[in-house]
């Protein structure tokens, strides 16, 4: 059986499409079949191989992907591998690439824990996510990062009421709301004032953007939570709704999302045993100067 590797790469210098193409003739080397999705071949150079058509992903079963790039890439990955079991493996191209499992310097690492299948597999909180107008359902995706509901016009506020477990908590005007995953938990929402969660944690967490409002604090809730956003039919704005800020559906007045944990996690390889705080330490270089630790017994 082969064993397929679908590589998703950001690469845009020619150093980085050089190392791309390097790691794959690495991989295949080792006997792993190389998959690619269409709209990377040209900016890789892939079409002008002889045998560009076997390397096309198109559904074929996969072993693992590999993502070179940002969390952007590692997103994209997520969406193309969303109806298989494969999990996800970055190394970083991007700024800080949260996600993202090892930089390029230790790309060679990577390829060698792939070949060996040396590598946990670790399992990330999913949303699923559905719009109503009426009692029809009019749109249905899922996302890793955080589904956000945002004001369409800068000069127009939106108005909306938020729900937990069918249960109306506040009502007030806003820029948005985001509904955010833990693994989320490191991007937008943190942006915009949210707490940092532990990607262990099964939960799901609430924050609006620039609410008008005294109660309009970030919310996390249980994993068997539901959450809903609604667009009041007196909001003097429309409204759009993005998934990874990947797959979006505009919202008129009158619009409900609701949102849940997805039954199917993001499965992602993990490499190393490092505690979280290591990670968020070391990408957001965070200071820890004058830290002595616990006292060593006895």
């Amino acid at each position: 059986m082969s064993r397929n590797v679908l590589v998703v790469s950001s690469a845009e210098s020619g150093l980085q499409i050089e190392r791309t193409l390097e790691a794959c003739s690495n991989l295949e080397a080792l006997g792993l079949n190389c998959l690619f999705a269409t709209e990377d071949f040209d900016r890789l150079g892939i079409s002008a191989s002889s045998n560009s058509e076997s390397k096309k992903f198109l559904d074929q079963a996969l072993e693992i992907v590999l993502v070179l790039g940002g969390d952007g890439s590692i997103l994209r990955a997520a969406e193309l591998s969303r109806a298989q079991e494969a999990p996800l493996i970055g190394v970083n191209l991007g700024h800080i690439g949260f996600m993202s499992e090892a930089e390029l310097n230790e790309l060679e690492v990577v390829i060698a824990a792939i070949d060996k299948k040396a590598y946990k597999v670790g399992h990330r909180v999913a949303l699923e996510v559905q719009v109503f107008e009426g009692s029809e359902v009019v749109f249905e995706s899922w996302a890793l990062n955080e589904v956000s509901v945002e004001k369409s016009a800068r000069e127009r506020m939106l108005e909306v009421v938020v729900e937990v477990d069918s249960r109306p908590v506040s009502s007030f005007g806003c820029d948005g709301v985001l509904i955010s995953t833990p693994t989320g938990s490191t991007a937008y929402a943190f942006s915009v004032g949210g707490p940092v969660i532990w990607p262990d944690v099964q939960a799901m967490m609430l924050v609006p953007i620039s609410a008008h409002a005294l109660f309009a604090r970030p919310l996390v809730v249980a994993p068997d939570s539901e959450l809903a956003i609604e667009v009041l039919k007196r909001s003097p704005g429309a409204g759009v709704m993005w998934c990874d800020g990947r797959r979006a559906i505009d919202l008129g007045p009158g619009s409900r999302i609701e949102v849940r944990k997805s039954n199917k996690p993001v499965s992602m390889a993990i490499l190393s045993d490092a505690p979280f705080s290591d990670r968020l330490v070391k990408k957001f270089a965070l200071p820890v100067t004058g830290w002595r630790g616990p006292e060593s017994a006895g």
